[in-house]
């Protein structure tokens, strides 16, 4: 989850050089070199896109820029005539230095390592282009649905539409598997996660499936509990991440069941490190690697992790036997 970052050395160097993050995402060059930089250090099976989940909304003309210490700010979109300002006209355009660094990258990562495109899932990213920023609660988006239905209807709408464009030109260049990260979908009371959480990512998956019916997709309905099965079904994903709350024979028997799992080990244990994060490094093993399953963590890798972790972690998973 989110390998490359702040927690590299190397990135930070990168980083420098590049300027902002935006600058960095939109730089084929710096995108290529900050994919590569944990595939150099550790031995992983996968290697992620570097992006960002809100240059959809940039790319459909809303006003994005990352301040230090505060993350992303946009100008909020939470009117009609606001939603109505946005277009697809300029996405592919704008979008165009991803898919030829997703090109570059098809070219440049070892052959035994897969390449994973990836997107926000409409809900996740509407909550953002509505409140403006990033929310605990999105009690912003929350009561926007609420009141004005049919006019956050048309936003998902449009992000469906240009989710499965942006998806499928990944694929065209290369991109192995696709990723849909939702990661505010576990806020949505039940009614509302199936309208906004499920219902859009099925759509988007129909519209790949189109032109791609044999691409893996896994899904990331963060926070969806006991939900994540009626989620599998309804949504037609291939695998599903498990977030760090997920027990683990809850998820053996009830999700690894119907599909591959990916998860879940906390972040933050990852930063602790030492005996209490390779203890449950092997839990986890224990539990899923019969079944179907791909070890990561539970969220992405944050700032502050060491990366002789990262490092331990992956040994502990290559010698890994079942006692």
């Amino acid at each position: 989850m989110r390998q490359a970052g702040r927690y590299l050395p190397e990135y930070m160097e990168r980083r420098k050089t590049a300027g902002s993050f935006l600058d960095l995402c939109f730089s084929p060059e710096f995108a290529v070199e900050v994919t590569l930089q944990p595939l150099r250090r550790y031995q992983m099976d996968a290697a992620i896109l570097f992006s960002d989940i809100l240059l959809i909304p940039q790319a459909l003309g809303q006003h994005l820029e990352f301040r230090q210490g505060e993350g992303p700010v946009l100008t909020p979109v939470d009117t009609a005539d606001k939603i109505n300002m946005l277009s697809m006209d300029g996405l592919h355009e704008h979008l165009a230095p991803v898919y030829e660094t997703v090109k570059r990258l098809h070219h440049e990562i070892p052959e035994t390592t897969a390449l994973i495109g990836f997107a926000g899932a409409p809900w996740t990213v509407a909550t953002y282009m509505v409140g403006g920023h990033g929310s605990s609660d999105q009690a912003v988006t929350r009561q926007f649905a609420y009141q004005e239905e049919e006019v956050f209807q048309s936003l998902i709408d449009l992000l469906v539409k240009a989710t499965s464009e942006y998806l499928i030109k990944q694929i065209q260049q290369g991109a192995e598997v696709i990723q849909l990260f939702d990661t505010w979908a576990g806020n949505l009371p039940e009614d509302e996660f199936q309208k906004w959480a499920v219902e859009p990512v099925r759509k988007i998956i129909l519209n790949i499936r189109a032109q791609y019916p044999k691409i893996p997709i896994i899904g990331f309905p963060r926070g969806a509990g006991s939900r994540y099965p009626d989620y599998i079904r309804a949504t037609g994903v291939t695998a599903v991440s498990i977030d760090t709350t997920m027990p683990l024979e809850w998820v053996r028997d009830n999700i690894q069941t119907l599909c591959p799992v990916q998860g879940n080990l906390d972040p933050l244990l990852l930063v602790a490190g030492g005996e209490k994060m390779e203890n449950r490094v092997r839990e986890i093993l224990d539990c899923l690697s019969e079944g179907p399953f791909i070890f990561n963590l539970g969220h992405g890798i944050v700032p502050q992790t060491p990366p002789e972790n990262v490092a331990r972690v992956s040994e502990i998973i290559r010698e890994y036997q079942k006692k």
